[in-house]
């Protein structure tokens, strides 16, 4: 038989779960019905927004949420399809949402797990098609099962994150996650409805010549972050910058780059969220070769204090990393 007449399609995602599955003896499964319940939610949320402008979800919802960000019409809806998808797989006792002010009890008491959660970061691009994304982090819950999770078992450092990953909803439509054993991106096929393995082993550059970095708000910015951007332009490396967190990280991961949110005058305790977006987005990083500070501490040894702690952001290719902390030093020694 000819085998050329048919090729392989590929590992798909379930299929690479359970084969992964002996990486975790104590979930006896769980946790990889857990990943699976996200995929299935991210091919829902993909489905809606492939869909978005013939739907009329596209625009705010009229409402803003606890971060006194407008809602977009495609936030509500890809928090209640993620809510959904994980209070109905059963392995998650509570999750904690961009979108909602409190902790949100599933009903599962039983759950092993904690899920933080940016269900749709971008959202002020959707209204022009630009690439958006899902972040999520996952953590085994430390009170005893039988009960809600509680505050302290959503308020855990990143290093004690047992898988996190993002979406990222695009030209195609990417699921890129690590649970601690490197770092596999799946693309997602609609015709066959299944995410297979396109980006195994995924290592960052050590070094890169893209910066992403919002130069409009340079006026606040401490001066040894604008010390870096002149060091940036004066060797001509390129400015990219999406404004959708995922897209710009993930563009940098593959690539290699550095992406740059700052401390400022109008937010000195910076503007991206320390549960759901940064200590997510480090580990994966990390995992895949690179570095992730706030500009003083390492991103997943930051201790959290609230579920919508905000925190600076310096993130990417390891040695550009330590560059910007050169130029931090160096402000703190003058």
């Amino acid at each position: 038989m000819n085998d050329r007449l048919a090729l392989p399609v590929g590992t798909t995602l379930d299929r690479f779960i359970m084969r992964k599955q002996e990486d975790f003896p104590f979930a006896t499964g769980e946790l990889s019905q857990l990943l699976r319940d996200i995929a299935l939610a991210a091919k829902i949320v993909n489905r809606e927004i492939n869909r978005a402008g013939l739907l009329d979800v596209t625009g705010t919802y009229g409402q803003q949420n606890v971060q006194g960000e407008e809602q977009q019409k495609l936030d509500v809806i890809a928090n209640i399809r993620f809510i959904r998808a994980l209070r109905n797989g059963g392995e998650v006792c509570a999750i904690i949402s961009e979108e909602e002010d409190e902790v949100i009890h599933t009903g599962n008491t039983k759950g092993s797990y904690i899920v933080a959660m940016d269900p749709l970061d971008g959202s002020s691009n959707i209204d022009v098609n630009v690439s958006i994304g899902t972040i999520f982090s996952i953590y085994r819950r430390t009170s005893d099962a039988g009960c809600n999770g509680t505050l302290e078992d959503c308020l855990q450092e990143g290093t004690r994150q047992v898988a996190a990953g993002y979406i990222v909803y695009g030209s195609s439509t990417m699921l890129v996650y690590t649970t601690g054993h490197g770092v596999n991106g799946f693309t997602y096929e609609p015709s066959l409805g299944e995410f297979f393995l396109s980006h195994p082993n995924i290592t960052t550059p050590k070094t890169g010549t893209i910066y992403s970095c919002n130069e409009g708000g340079v006026n606040g910015f401490p001066e040894s972050i604008k010390n870096y951007l002149s060091y940036c332009k004066d060797n001509n490396y390129s400015a990219r910058y999406i404004g959708s967190l995922v897209a710009d990280f993930h563009r940098n991961l593959l690539k290699g780059g550095i992406y740059i949110y700052p401390s400022t005058a109008k937010a000195p305790n910076g503007k991206l969220r320390l549960m759901y977006e940064c200590n997510s987005l480090a580990y994966i990083v990390e995992q895949a070769g690179g570095k992730a500070t706030d500009g003083i501490r390492r991103i997943m040894e930051i201790e959290p204090t609230e579920l919508h702690q905000r925190c600076p952001l310096i993130i990417g290719s390891a040695d550009m990393v330590d560059k910007v902390e050169e130029f931090m030093k160096a402000e703190v020694a003058v």
